[in-house]
């Protein structure tokens, strides 16, 4: 999917020879993440802790001007030194160079705190930056000023600690944390109106891949549940035939839930004991067989089971709609027997 998304938005010449570079570079299960939220809603904390969790490359706007040579790395910073805002196609350049990296493309990429408003998402849109997963981070503006004053950074790692909820157990740590420069009361107050604004228009663009996280818990908490949220995959658009099988011991209600799950997305639901008793009411070749059994109160034997299950399983109806198997296999003999006859679900 993610290579015909590339080839979709570079259009190249020789697309045969693309998607061999593609093969050749991408490693399409790297972590693609944006984590975005307010000032202080604990941004970096998680997007640090993912790029350990993941060995993925961390990506920021200080990590861009600081950490970076790119080649517009000298033309942002003097923006940045004449206290001037710096341009979103500049910060768009910036990060399409720095994501096009080959460790970025290997390893994957978790970008921090951007794209901050519309026009700068549009702007990774159309440089072929598609994020698979977005994190943002909410909590209310008052424990968010809150927050802020206590935060405080580790100018050796850039890792973010806090006086109250997150000291460092080590002494030299503690020595050489700062308290950021911008982050007074009123300058805090100033970007949450500003994200507040453009919060509406970013969510709009990510809706499909996007998830929105209490960052008002404690951390190990919104750790756990960002965790669970990317390792998520998202459903992909492609034609797909369900072909499900259904476990549980007696009286769970498999029969129930396959039925209702038939009934919601219009596939076979085939029930093996009555499937037995359709055969046998039918008076089919197979049902003649299995009637003397199911007469006795006996089981019916695997082979004439699977016989049964194979015929029906290759109608066109569950050829094309897809099916919902329960009662079958009850063991891991019967397993086998379904797998060698190559009735495998999905």
């Amino acid at each position: 999917q993610n290579m015909l998304e590339e080839l979709l938005i570079h259009k190249p010449d020789d697309p045969i020879e693309f998607m061999i570079n593609h093969l050749k570079q991408s490693n399409d299960d790297a972590p693609r993440i944006c984590v975005l939220g307010p000032p202080a809603s604990g941004k970096t904390t998680v997007a640090m802790w993912l790029c350990k969790h993941f060995n993925a490359i961390h990506v920021s706007q200080e990590t861009l001007l600081f950490k970076e040579v790119l080649t517009q790395t000298e033309e942002a910073k003097a923006y940045k030194e004449r206290n001037q805002k710096i341009p979103n196609a500049l910060w768009a350049n910036l990060i399409q160079e720095r994501l096009s990296n080959v460790d970025c493309i290997k390893q994957g990429w978790i970008l921090e705190g951007f794209p901050e408003n519309q026009e700068q998402a549009w702007m990774l849109q159309s440089s072929g930056i598609f994020p698979r997963h977005v994190v943002m981070l909410y909590a209310p503006d008052t424990v968010l000023i809150e927050r802020n004053g206590g935060k405080r950074i580790d100018p050796l790692t850039q890792e973010v600690f806090h006086t109250t909820f997150d000291w460092p157990s080590d002494p030299l740590v503690q020595q050489r944390l700062v308290k950021p420069e911008d982050l007074s009361e009123q300058e805090v107050s100033r970007k949450l109106l500003e994200y507040h604004r453009n919060f509406p228009e970013i969510f709009h663009i990510y809706r499909k891949v996007l998830k929105s996280i209490n960052a008002d818990q404690p951390s190990l908490d919104v750790l756990s549940q960002v965790l669970a949220f990317v390792q998520t995959r998202h459903r992909s658009a492609a034609p797909f035939t369900p072909r499900i099988l259904f476990f549980g011991p007696p009286g769970s209600g498999k029969s129930l839930q396959a039925a209702l799950l038939a009934q919601k997305y219009d596939v076979v639901n085939i029930c093996c004991g009555q499937l037995l008793k359709e055969a046998v009411a039918e008076n089919t070749k197979l049902g003649e067989l299995v009637k003397p059994y199911i007469d006795n109160g006996c089981p019916v034997p695997d082979n004439l089971v699977l016989k049964l299950l194979t015929e029906r399983l290759s109608a066109l109806d569950c050829l094309t709609n897809g099916w919902v198997l329960s009662g079958f296999p009850r063991d891991l003999e019967q397993g086998e027997q379904l797998q060698k006859a190559r009735i495998n679900p999905n």
